[in-house]
């Protein structure tokens, strides 16, 4: 399929532009840096950016429709690496890092570069992180990395140093929904309620669109929720062991609780502010009424901070006991 001319990117049209200026005039940075909320559009940009400089086809790059172009969408390019840990939550070892650099020290393949993707970077090891700082320094002439993150916080400062940053912003709301009935075929109303769970994160709506499951979950993790207000401690501190286990449903979690807990301070708050649970106003009412502004407002905050520090590595059980203990009581 060709691309358009923000190279079939819903959205993120600067940072388009900026990388499009850059392949077309020959000033490519050796290395960027995409930062951004999962979801939000890091690894389309990067791909996107890797069809451009790999594009053999004719006119601007990249045409959509040669072989390079379709091997890079087939995820089949041989100058193209994506390198990320197994699973969301494990590391980033250094196993892969020294992989990748074996790979890069080649000549490319097939055209004139050899890209890099590095997904998820904040899960690296503090090994596997200073072992890319050596190509990062000194990388091949050929070699262009694109190192993705959630926040460039979460990273050495010496790599963020040595990347020309790109961070990324969710899309409106109205721009997601739009491209979910338009790209994806969503009907209307599971449109426009994804768009606002989404957050203007376009890919977690798609993903979520294709995932027939994925809002039974978020029913029970509400529902989880309800029942935790409800309990004990011992209970609370059971249902933290439980979930510690998994850390995909853990960011989960407390992502979606994070936007409950902020839709009822917004609703106790009486303010015109748009929510992300539109399905669910009568329940945010309730839960309004119940704790009021300062009380959600805290929850929000407790959420938040746990979230970071699972980012940072500390404890996962750990971390959700002090959640719950922080989660109001009835």
């Amino acid at each position: 399929m060709e691309t358009n001319g923000n190279w079939g990117i819903v959205g993120h049209e600067w940072a388009v532009a900026l990388l499009r200026r850059a392949v077309a005039k020959g000033t490519i940075s050796h290395a960027y840096l995409l930062t951004g909320p999962p979801g939000v559009g890091k690894t389309t940009l990067a791909r996107a950016l890797a069809a451009a400089l790999l594009c053999q086809g004719e006119g601007e790059p990249p045409c959509g429709i040669c072989r390079a172009c379709r091997l890079v969408a087939g995820g089949n390019h041989p100058d193209l690496h994506v390198v990320a840990s197994e699973r969301v939550g494990a590391s980033l070892k250094i196993d892969q890092v020294r992989e990748l650099q074996r790979q890069l020290a080649l000549t490319p393949n097939e055209g004139r570069w050899r890209v890099a993707i590095l997904r998820r970077f904040e899960e690296a090891t503090t090994s596997a992180a200073n072992a890319l700082l050596k190509t990062l320094e000194e990388p091949p002439p050929y070699v262009v990395l694109a190192v993705l993150a959630s926040d460039a916080d979460h990273l050495l400062p010496t790599i963020v140093s040595r990347c020309q940053q790109v961070p990324l912003r969710p899309l409106p709301v109205a721009v997601v929904q739009q491209a979910l009935i338009e790209r994806w075929h969503a009907e209307p109303e599971q449109a426009e309620l994804l768009a606002h769970l989404s957050g203007g994160r376009l890919g977690w709506a798609v993903r979520t669109l294709n995932d027939r499951t994925a809002l039974r979950r978020r029913a029970q993790r509400l529902a989880d929720l309800d029942h935790l207000l409800n309990t004990s401690i011992i209970e609370r501190f059971r249902y933290a062991e439980r979930l510690a286990r998994d850390p995909v449903a853990t960011q989960e979690t407390l992502d979606l609780w994070i936007g409950w807990w902020r839709d009822v301070m917004l609703v106790a708050a009486e303010t015109d502010a748009p929510l992300t649970n539109v399905d669910r106003e009568s329940a945010l009412r309730d839960y309004a009424h119940r704790f009021g502004v300062e009380r959600s407002a805290a929850v929000v905050e407790a959420l938040r901070s746990a979230a970071e520090r699972l980012k940072r590595n500390a404890n996962p059980r750990l971390t959700l006991e002090v959640l719950m203990l922080d989660l109001p009581r009835p």
